[in-house]
């Protein structure tokens, strides 16, 4: 009888995992954390706090968001912290996200700035750029790397994916114009394939 009665009680946490929804303080502290410590490239670095480690959004929604960031004018770290802060807490979690995440970083470029106007000419100074450009390219392929397992369902998606790059990189042509061109295309490949399966379960 005792372990009847506890059996059902213990797999309800399995079952489903309920996260507490963040604080206003909460949403402020992860993106100045996030702004004071992305250094070489905020995607990563946005993925690991707003995804592993505080689960916020998944996966899916974070390649939604970023998308939608990429596509839209502006920074993507600040359009990204607009729609996680709106998700989260409304317009104030907006609001407060994107205090959190310039602050740090513009405090920072300002002290970088005047170095970089005293010191910019100077070996090790440009060494030191040229090595953190380095680390930078990296932590944006790892992040390509891991999301791509997500987003890229279809292996139609990869020549999806080469398109756009062969438009922006040898084409010429402007990010608004490769996304709507290549969007475009890639949208009228997917939605019939679904609209079809979903007829045949019908």
């Amino acid at each position: 009888m005792g372990n009847a009665a506890v059996g059902p009680t213990s797999q309800v946490p399995d079952a489903a995992v309920p996260i507490a929804p963040a604080s206003i303080w909460e949403i402020f502290l992860e993106f100045l954390i996030i702004g004071a410590t992305s250094f070489g490239g905020v995607v990563p670095y946005l993925r690991g706090s707003l995804v592993t480690k505080r689960q916020w959004i998944d996966d899916k929604e974070f390649v939604e968001m970023l998308s939608i960031s990429q596509s839209l004018p502006g920074l993507n770290a600040t359009n990204m912290a607009v729609l996680v802060g709106e998700k989260l807490r409304g317009w104030l979690g907006s609001v407060v996200a994107i205090v959190g995440i310039c602050l740090p970083g513009g405090a920072l470029m300002y002290a970088v700035g005047l170095f970089y106007h005293l010191h910019g000419d100077h070996p090790w100074t440009t060494a030191g750029l040229k090595g953190v450009a380095a680390a930078a390219v990296g932590l944006i392929l790892s992040t390509v790397v891991g999301l791509s397992k997500k987003a890229l369902s279809h292996k139609f998606d990869f020549a999806f994916m080469a398109a756009t790059v062969l438009a922006v990189n040898r084409l010429h042509w402007s990010v608004p114009r490769a996304l709507l061109l290549v969007g475009a295309v890639a949208i009228l490949f997917h939605y019939p394939r679904n609209s079809e399966k979903d007829d045949k379960d019908q």
